[in-house]
């Protein structure tokens, strides 16, 4: 019987270990649970380094949100680890997902929610999750979603299907309006803006491109008007939402050593 590898993310402890516990009662389930985004990862590269990797990770959509208190392990489960205080909060559930999609091709990824949410499972989706599915639902209804995304379906609850399609096409509809936008800048001006979303300031803009800062400000202003925004932040979300990607850092090589620069604000 092949078996099946699962990996619960949650850091609600009471809900993490009772959902591992009656997962591995199936015959061909193995679970452990995580408490935290940055030690599921770390329980994904040690099953892989063990060539055992998980095939499902079924995360918390408030992961990051912690609730306090805990219970003991039960059904042999081993207890979930506390998450290191200073790392709890690094990893929410989406960025979880984005993170594995990216380095964990093969694990699929289930996210778990109090309440249906169109706009939060449309970005779930948008992410790489192939499944959303409610926390209070049956252990058969999970099993078949599990069973199901390893077959590459995706599973949504039917009550969200329509919300989650509108969002996703007004997700299209602002990523094309915005392509296009970017489409009229120049190439320079899109080289200033590639520096924007990397986070650089003007001075580090000026020194990466040899321009004079008065001619990057110039460039800047011309980029936000072109965008229809009035700040950089704004024009930095909207890139984002083309596609567009930060500037690469500059290596500069001194007698032997490699120096990163432009990746700081100045």
């Amino acid at each position: 019987m092949a078996r099946i590898r699962v990996l619960v993310v949650d850091d609600h402890r009471i809900f993490a270990e009772s959902l591992a516990a009656a997962l591995a009662a199936e015959p061909d389930v193995d679970v452990a649970a995580a408490g935290s985004g940055p030690a599921a990862l770390r329980a994904l590269e040690r099953a892989a380094t063990e060539a055992r990797p998980y095939d499902v990770i079924l995360v918390d959509a408030e992961l990051g949100v912690l609730a306090h208190g805990g219970s003991p392990a039960t059904g042999g489960v081993p207890a979930l680890p506390a998450p290191r205080q200073e790392e709890a909060a690094l990893v929410d559930g989406i960025s979880l997902v984005v993170q594995v999609r990216a380095a964990r091709p093969g694990v699929r990824s289930v996210v778990l929610a109090e309440k249906d949410d169109p706009r939060c499972a449309a970005r779930a989706l948008q992410a790489g999750a192939s499944g959303w599915v409610a926390k209070d639902c049956s252990l058969q209804r999970l099993l078949t979603v599990i069973r199901g995304v390893l077959r590459d379906e995706t599973h949504l609850p039917p009550a969200l299907l329509t919300g989650v399609l509108r969002e996703l096409t007004t997700a299209r509809r602002h990523r094309t309006e915005s392509e296009q936008l970017v489409e009229s800048l120049t190439p320079r001006e899109r080289e200033v803006l590639r520096c924007m979303v990397a986070g650089l300031g003007r001075k580090a803009v000026a020194e990466r491109l040899f321009l004079s800062p008065h001619t990057v400000r110039t460039h800047m202003q011309n980029v936000l008007g072109k965008l229809g925004v009035h700040s950089t932040l704004a024009a930095v979300a909207l890139a984002r939402r083309a596609g567009v990607g930060p500037a690469e850092p500059v290596t500069v090589r001194l007698a032997g050593d490699v120096v990163e620069r432009g990746s700081q604000l100045a």
